[in-house]
């Protein structure tokens, strides 16, 4: 993952950035509401993100290893490291519920990365992931982590979780605000998600996909057993 740290903890510092993170946060709240007791990895750039549920849960941010990690506040359990996205330093089957933010449209190999999560996930758990929509307007913002790198269709996105041996349970949208900095309209934010969801939820900024393991698909069919060729012999 080449997600530029940075830019994203600049980003999220900003008023534009924290509503950005409000109004995703109420989505993933939506989806994933309470995690008591559950391992959470965060990949990508998660931070914002996974406070939702780091008093309940154990929570791991993993950031890229040359970005370096990220602090979390002051008093939290929760853990920041350092890694590469076709090696993931934990073993197999980990955890019930990975997020993955500001990873996917970075990925040097998008495969490769899911892969991983694949196999650090637990066979009941959960993946969710977070993109930016290519025909919303986030996705063309370079001011902002979500106009970095390669935007996804939710066709796009499904497709590469079905080549990765995910299976698609749920999908949500969100981001409707348009990209700006002005304060009146940041206000109307929640106006905003309203309508969008309701008017034109295509255009959303972002596409979140909730998807399982298909463990079956990852299990070999039976061998058929070859049969003898008899050939006789010509009189």
């Amino acid at each position: 993952m080449a997600t530029d740290t940075p830019l994203a903890a600049d980003f999220y510092a900003t008023a534009r950035g924290a509503v950005a993170a409000r109004m995703l946060r109420a989505r993933l709240a939506a989806l994933w509401p309470a995690l008591p007791g559950m391992a959470v990895l965060g990949l990508g750039y998660a931070a914002p993100y996974l406070r939702l549920w780091r008093e309940e849960a154990r929570c791991i941010a993993l950031t890229p290893a040359p970005l370096g990690a990220t602090r979390w506040p002051a008093g939290s359990a929760s853990l920041t490291c350092v890694g590469e996205e076709d090696a993931l330093p934990f073993a197999d089957l980990s955890f019930e519920r990975v997020l993955l933010v500001h990873g996917l449209e970075s990925a040097e190999n998008a495969r490769r990365l899911l892969r991983e999560v694949w196999r650090v996930l637990k066979d009941d758990g959960q993946l969710l992931v977070v993109a930016p929509n290519r025909i919303g307007l986030w996705a063309h913002g370079e001011s902002t982590p979500f106009g970095q790198g390669q935007p996804y269709s939710p066709g796009q996105v499904g497709q590469l979780l079905a080549a990765s041996l995910f299976r698609v349970e749920r999908r949500d949208t969100a981001l409707y605000l348009p990209p700006v900095s002005h304060r009146l309209l940041l206000r109307g934010a929640p106006a905003w998600e309203a309508a969008g969801r309701a008017l034109a939820p295509r255009f959303a900024g972002l596409i979140l996909c909730e998807a399982v393991k298909d463990v079956y698909a990852a299990i070999p069919g039976r061998r058929v057993p070859r049969r003898r060729l008899v050939l006789a012999k010509a009189a």
